[in-house]
């Protein structure tokens, strides 16, 4: 099974590789090993930087690069940080409070807070000394200057959009592979043009509504991501335009994954309707698996702070009821199609995706 046959090539021939099946990031819970397996099988594997230090982050691409010689992703944030709201932020907490008081987890005000760097000069420089296939970006794109100097270290530059007037964005400042993020893809939102009405998360296009959209509308090849976990998606997103697809819950369930065992045990009984929207856990707009807190705060709270300082709140109170056995603050990012999930190596998973990808294309060309 070669290159060759996939009916659209453009992927394929920009990153080098054999199948154009893209490993979603998925931050902390993908690995090397994860990005390493999907590598060995053709794909393309991502490693998420977005929640390392540079210090990690250079380390993970240095296993990485002893363990394949292959094309691979690097990927980062490029929110804009909130401005700092303490009054917000105590309000949040108090929100938070009565949980606290029911597993008597003392609160620590002392505590550093959780930041989430967006890209910037350390990892740009870390680009261009590990200088990977691709640097991809979720929730826009950074400076300019950074784009040059990263295009310049010979990488090409990948960024997600969520409607079609960011893909337009993207495509207007050259990005060389677009990712249409429909509603059904698990974790958070790629959104960077917030004052749009077709940002307003009630308006937001599923995947096999976006991706034709979207393809019509820039040059750049794109890739379907959101709620794609079989063969049938993958045929159903070329037949759409797509030049590829974006993966990530699906390999969730791979045992390379680092993920918990009650994530794991979470991803195996979800139902079809478990996986909702919400921005309680860190105020940013996200897909998870549906608990308590989400049930009982609301999905989508007005006031939760701006990402990432909800999870001041949020973090301490998941970290501690967890040590008392109970996982039900806990995010588990996952998308909506989490039902489809398998629990094979990577590789293996990679390689029938490929299988059932062209075993669609045939019946459909036999029809």
């Amino acid at each position: 099974m070669t290159a060759r046959k996939w009916p659209e090539r453009r992927l394929i021939e920009l990153l080098a590789i054999e199948h154009p099946i893209v490993l979603s990031p998925m931050s902390r819970y993908g690995s090397v090993e994860l990005a390493v397996s999907v590598c060995a099988a053709g794909g393309l594997g991502s490693l998420g930087c977005a929640l390392l230090s540079p210090a990690e982050a250079a380390t993970e691409v240095g296993r990485l690069r002893a363990l394949t010689d292959r094309p691979f992703s690097m990927n980062f944030f490029c929110h804009r940080s909130p401005v700092a709201d303490e009054a917000g932020e105590a309000a949040w907490l108090d929100r938070m409070m009565p949980y606290y008081r029911e597993y008597g987890i003392a609160f620590d005000d002392t505590a550093l807070r959780v930041e989430v760097e967006p890209f910037g000069e350390t990892m740009c420089s870390l680009i261009e000394e590990t200088r990977p296939a691709v640097v991809s970006f979720h929730m826009g794109m950074p400076e300019l200057h950074f784009v040059d100097r990263i295009r310049a270290a010979g990488c090409l530059i990948m960024s997600s959009a969520t409607t079609v007037e960011e893909a337009k964005c993207l495509d207007a400042l050259g990005t060389d592979i677009i990712i249409a993020q429909g509603i059904e893809a698990g974790g958070h939102r790629g959104t960077f043009i917030s004052d749009s009405p077709s940002s307003a998360i009630e308006a937001q296009l599923g995947t096999f509504a976006l991706v034709p959209q979207i393809v019509d509308a820039v040059r750049a090849p794109v890739i379907a991501a959101g709620g794609i976990a079989d063969g049938r998606g993958i045929a159903a997103a070329f037949a759409l335009g797509a030049a590829g697809v974006q993966i990530g819950t699906a390999f969730l369930r791979c045992p390379e994954a680092s993920i918990s065992p009650p994530y794991r045990d979470a991803l195996r009984d979800a139902g079809s309707g478990d996986a909702v929207l919400t921005n309680v856990f860190t105020g940013r707009v996200a897909r998870a698996l549906r608990n308590r807190l989400v049930m009982e705060k609301g999905a989508i709270a007005a006031d939760a702070p701006g990402f990432p300082r909800a999870m001041h709140a949020t973090m301490q109170l998941a970290i501690g009821a967890q040590k008392r056995g109970d996982v039900d603050f806990t995010p588990f990012w996952a998308g909506q199609a989490s039902p489809l999930g398998r629990e094979l190596p990577a590789d293996v998973l990679t390689r029938a995706l490929v299988r059932e990808a062209f075993e669609r294309f045939s019946a459909l060309n036999a029809g």
